[in-house]
């Protein structure tokens, strides 16, 4: 057949991975020859020697010529159709036949996801953006899509085509967003972005949106169907659609799966066909260890975390990260969860068993930052396209890491769909959004002319505050139910009130105060606790400003702070005491609970995220006393609504007595919200005994004693009340009888009157 007309300057552009629309010029084309239509059909093949067009359903072939460059191909064909040929390919002594990529139109993104997307309110556009597996006309293949709107060219990069990035030049759209179908290939595939700027400088970037990595080192995405797994939880998730989470008992069990327990790295990992799983090393600093699988875990820590009590897992951040020793904080793939566990599915499987044994899952969430690690998110388009550019704005130089631009929609609409996507196909229950006064204030760790202030002169980041109105009105418009807690230790106001009221939209925030306050007066020898009460009781002043949560997590056992055992006073028996009253009291006290792995049986050292807990300790009694203290006071917190219901309700808490500061003793009522059920909780925080303390009640009859913290089976002293109390008629605290109570060295009792046996005594 003859040759095509085009220009040499056209078959350069591609030749030179210039041109923004390889379609223009690249594939089929109706052209009009000798009078009547007949196509075109151009081909550029590096390292290819020859080639032909194939149709199939015809049988025949045609030769392709090279007249501009020895591997641009083409041809005319006089056929009134043509659809699906293929080409046949000659390179070396191989040869090859495959579909034209650019025979295949980019059909993912319609004008509405592309207005959608710039105003930043996709809310799915994940399933937009990325690699996705689907089929034109017939052929199979996988449709790439990646906004990178500075960028003068985009390539893929895979196994497909041997890392070359001539032979699959992508299209721009109008919005900066490239795209491009690859036939014939499929879930599985290795890829990555080849970015050049209009200076020629070249980038090759994993993809935002990508499903999957390689683990580390290796840095390419990888092609996956999130939709073929089949989810076992229909029962949780339609409960928990019909649950307000606020009014339920909340007890986390906040866990790092890189270190809460290792293998060997000669023990394979199993999959349930049967076959070995690839495992990952953990570090030279564990020599001979490799990680727990998704899979293993589901099989060891969920009956753990069953057996001890709590409601919920919290995930330290699972999104891939480069470097084992930023604990999942320095994110490179919002979209993918850790390959250092195992796959997508994996992970669902995860999340699934949880579910099916009554246990929800909090994944902690880093929208604050990103490292800037070559092949991840900074200046991923040749400019400053999710960063800002000026680093007043852009960089936390204490962190080594760069701020999202929050002002631009299409970041924003990253970050926000992120959220949701982590609901949406991984059924998880709940985020924990990481350092939100990071993102609150322009000053945030900066020094006076490091910071720019807003279009007002101040230093709140008002952007920033917008974006999380919208995740948190997003998130919770598609799944009612959920837990979105911030990590906010500032006093910005109406962080945890719904957004219609002009709040940030949380329904938590932990106390960072309460933590702050516990840990300061607890770590003092009791004798001095009398001068600090106020350490105690400053919590409620502010209680019901916000919908708190108490946590004790992994911040508070690094960097030289010791663990919770270090901190107390005293000898062993003190310190494990002392361990006692504090979670005592911090499940007692309004609010929702969070505690780091190790802290459940004392766990001596710091937490190393490279070392395995230190479950030796368990051989020893009293270290198994204190796992066996944490499993029977969840049970007791899970048993009992007085103590959840009304957490954030003034009628669900009223002190007796907080300002015996002589003796260190703090007592309050916890109530019910759906009954007249109430505890006494009575808080001993000295070593010192007290054989008649007398605290006024509200109600008369037997006070049955349902906890008691210094109990013999959590090596206490068993000091007590004999199993309950009778009232005296007695006024005192205001109230019109009193209990005659024996108080525990560094004890908390809770006591509830009993009906039926104060009935029968009263008849």
């Amino acid at each position: 057949m003859s040759m095509t007309t085009i220009a040499p300057e056209q078959v350069n552009s591609i030749v030179w991975n210039q041109h923004n629309d390889p379609f223009e010029i690249l594939g089929s084309h109706a052209i009009e020859q000798d009078g009547k239509t007949v196509w075109a059909v151009r081909a550029y093949l590096p390292n290819a020697s020859a080639a032909w067009v194939v149709l199939p359903e015809q049988r025949k072939e045609y030769p392709m010529q090279t007249v501009h460059h020895p591997h641009f191909f083409e041809c005319t064909i006089d056929t009134p159709e043509l659809a699906n040929y293929q080409l046949r390919i000659k390179e070396g002594e191989h040869e090859r036949v495959t579909y034209d990529p650019y025979a295949f139109p980019s059909p993912n993104l319609t004008d509405f996801d592309l207005h959608l997307f710039s105003e930043g309110n996709h809310h799915r556009i994940y399933e937009k953006l990325g690699a996705h597996p689907t089929q034109i006309g017939g052929v199979k293949g996988v449709y790439f899509a990646v906004w990178a709107p500075n960028a003068r060219n985009v390539s893929l990069l895979g196994d497909f085509n041997l890392w070359d990035g001539r032979k699959h030049q992508m299209r721009k759209g109008r919005t900066g967003i490239w795209e491009l179908f690859i036939p014939e290939i499929g879930v599985g595939e290795h890829y990555k972005y080849e970015i050049k700027n209009f200076e020629g400088h070249i980038y090759e970037k994993s993809d935002p949106y990508g499903f999957q990595q390689e683990p580390r080192p290796k840095t390419a995405s990888i092609v996956t169907d999130l939709d073929s797994y089949s989810w076992d939880d229909k029962s949780w998730m339609e409960k928990r659609r019909h649950t307000d989470p606020l009014t339920q008992p909340v007890s986390v069990y906040e866990v790092h799966l890189g270190s809460w327990l290792h293998a060997s790295s000669a023990e394979p990992a199993k999959l349930p066909n049967g076959e070995t799983e690839r495992v990952v090393v953990v570090s030279e600093l564990k020599p001979g260890a490799r990680f727990l699988t998704y899979r293993e875990l589901a099989d060891r820590l969920i009956p753990y975390v069953k057996e001890l009590g709590y409601t919920h897992l919290e995930l330290l951040p699972i999104a891939e990260h480069p470097f084992d020793g930023s604990w999942g904080y320095q994110v490179t793939g919002y979209y993918a969860p850790t390959s250092r566990f195992g796959t997508p599915e994996d992970f669902m499987y995860f999340v699934d068993k949880c579910h099916q044994n009554d246990i929800g899952v909090i994944v902690d969430w880093v929208p604050g930052h990103f490292p800037k690690d070559g092949h991840g998110l900074a200046f991923f388009d040749g400019s400053h396209l999710y960063e800002h550019a000026d680093p007043r704005k852009g960089e936390h130089k204490e962190w080594g890491t760069l701020v999202f631009n929050y002002g631009r929609h299409e970041v924003s609409n990253f970050l926000a769909a992120n959220a949701l996507f982590w609901f949406d196909k991984y059924h998880i229950d709940g985020i924990r959004v990481d350092a939100v006064a990071s993102m609150l204030y322009n000053d945030y760790c900066r020094e006076p002319g490091e910071w720019l202030p807003n279009q007002y002169g101040g230093r709140e980041n008002l952007e920033a505050a917008d974006f999380l109105r919208q995740v948190n009105h997003t998130i919770f418009s598609y799944f009612p139910g959920i837990l979105s807690i911030a990590e906010e230790s500032t006093s910005w106001p109406m962080v945890s009130w719904p957004t219609y009221t002009g709040g940030l939209g949380f329904n938590l925030k932990w106390d960072m105060g309460w933590m702050h306050d516990m840990l300061d007066y607890f770590s003092m020898d009791p004798w001095f606790r009398q001068f600090h009460q106020n350490n105690i009781t400053f919590s409620m002043w502010y209680n019901h400003s916000e919908n708190f949560m108490l946590a004790l997590s992994h911040d508070e056992v690094v960097h030289g702070k010791s663990n919770i055992i270090g901190k107390m006073p005293g000898d062993t028996w003190q310190k494990l005491a002392n361990i006692r009253c504090l979670f005592s009291y911090m499940f007692a006290h309004p609010g929702k609970k969070t505690m780091f792995m190790s802290m459940e049986f004392g766990q001596w050292s710091e937490w190393n995220a490279w070392a395995d807990l230190e479950w030796h300790l368990l051989q020893d009694e009293a270290h198994q006393q204190l796992k066996t203290f944490f499993r029977e006071l969840n049970h007791l917190y899970r048993s009992e609504p007085v103590l959840y219901t009304q957490d954030f309700a003034e009628p669900g808490f009223e002190w007796i007595d907080c300002s015996d500061n002589r003796h260190s003793v703090v007592s309050f009522i916890r109530r019910d919200r759906d009954s007249d059920d109430f505890a006494i909780v009575v808080c001993n925080f000295t070593p010192q005994p007290h054989s008649h303390y007398r605290i006024g009640v509200p109600q008369k009859g037997f006070y049955t004693e349902l906890f008691n913290s210094d109990a013999r089976q959590y090596g206490g002293s068993n000091m007590g009340n004999l199993g309950g109390k009778w009232t005296d008629d007695w006024s005192l605290h205001s109230r019109p009888y009193s209990l005659d109570l024996c108080l525990p060295p560094l004890g908390v009792l809770i006591l509830k009157l009993d009906k039926k046996k104060t009935a029968e005594a009263l008849q």
